[in-house]
């Protein structure tokens, strides 16, 4: 079965509430239709409910099944604006302008705090909304996971080959949120990334963290980050299977493993990648996808107390409705 279509298979087993701020945009009104037609979550589309009844007619669009909240009318308008500023009184917020934006045109910060207070089980957007709004406005309604203070992403590589990773499925992260990590937020990366690959392969994760060195052969300050990336993530996780530092190849080719990193729990045979900063990471990803014909399904926030997941401005209707599933799976 391939990856998506287990995701949604596992979304369906217990639908989860799923949130859709940008209903303005008709990607998200066909994928709305979709998702419920497919038993993949219960949707929530924020918005005026004429505007958006006359623009699924216009478009052929059934809206059967989908819950339609105006955040500017919403009986827990209020509740939601008290909940924020005790959120953020610290910064100095008043009532006035979190209401404003909890009303705001976006309404990210409105269904941020859906997530936040249980109404939504998770949040998907993207659509119209840059990057960095989305992740802004989830951190300072929902905050990180506790004992985590980076939210990054990962990025899910179907590969070609079965005998990489797990049956060809490799994690890795962080591939489009922070740019130069330090030790502290590496391990955290890896952490969390290891808990989406059990959360979604069900298997246990074993975690690279890759370097231009394996165990010592290089001598560098960047060799000694990800050195102490390792020892953070070892006290974050005891249990769990990491190692580094770790070239590409003694991470994921046995023979190779073998040799360089002999009695490794990992080299050889890693299913979890964390690359030392986003420029190797992201150009790793591009290579595996590009040259290597794997299929690259992300990125994928984590680090979030509550699950968001941002979108490509681009994204089809089917990039949404799959990202909706992941975002369900997240939720459970």
């Amino acid at each position: 079965m391939h990856f998506i279509d287990a995701i949604k298979a596992k979304a369906k087993s217990n639908p989860q509430i799923v949130v859709l701020p940008e209903s303005y945009d008709e990607r998200m009104l066909l994928a709305a239709e979709k998702i419920v037609e497919q038993g993949l979550a219960k949707i929530v589309l924020l918005g005026n409910p004429e505007k958006l009844a006359a623009a699924a007619t216009a478009k052929g669009v059934s809206l059967s099944g989908v819950e339609i909240i105006d955040p500017r009318t919403a009986a827990k308008l209020d509740s939601y604006v008290d909940a924020l500023v005790e959120i953020r009184k610290k910064k100095g917020l008043t009532p006035e302008d979190a209401r404003k934006l909890l009303t705001a045109e976006d309404n990210l910060y409105f269904a941020g705090m859906m997530v936040r207070l249980g109404d939504a089980g998770g949040c998907v957007a993207g659509a119209t909304s840059t990057t960095g709004s989305v992740i802004r406005s989830a951190i300072q309604t929902i905050g990180t996971t506790p004992g985590i203070k980076t939210v990054s992403s990962f990025f899910v590589m179907i590969t070609k080959d079965a005998k990489f990773g797990e049956n060809g499925i490799l994690f890795f992260a962080d591939c489009a949120v922070n740019p130069n990590p330090d030790s502290q937020a590496l391990a955290e990366i890896a952490v969390e990334t290891a808990r989406n690959c059990k959360a979604f392969l069900d298997v246990e994760p074993r975690v690279a963290m890759l370097s231009f060195s394996t165990k010592g052969s290089a001598s560098h300050p960047d060799v000694d980050k990800v050195a102490k990336a390792l020892e953070i993530a070892r006290q974050l996780a005891p249990d769990l299977q990491i190692d580094g530092e770790l070239q590409a190849d003694s991470a994921l080719i046995p023979s190779i493993g073998e040799k360089k990193a002999p009695g490794s729990p990992v080299a050889g045979k890693a299913n979890v990648i964390v690359f030392p900063d986003l420029d190797a990471a992201n150009i790793g990803y591009k290579l595996t996808e590009r040259i290597g014909g794997a299929e690259a399904i992300g990125p994928i926030l984590q680090g979030l107390a509550k699950p968001v997941n941002d979108l490509s401005r681009g994204c089809s209707v089917e990039d949404i409705v799959s990202v909706a599933a992941i975002t369900a799976v997240q939720a459970q």
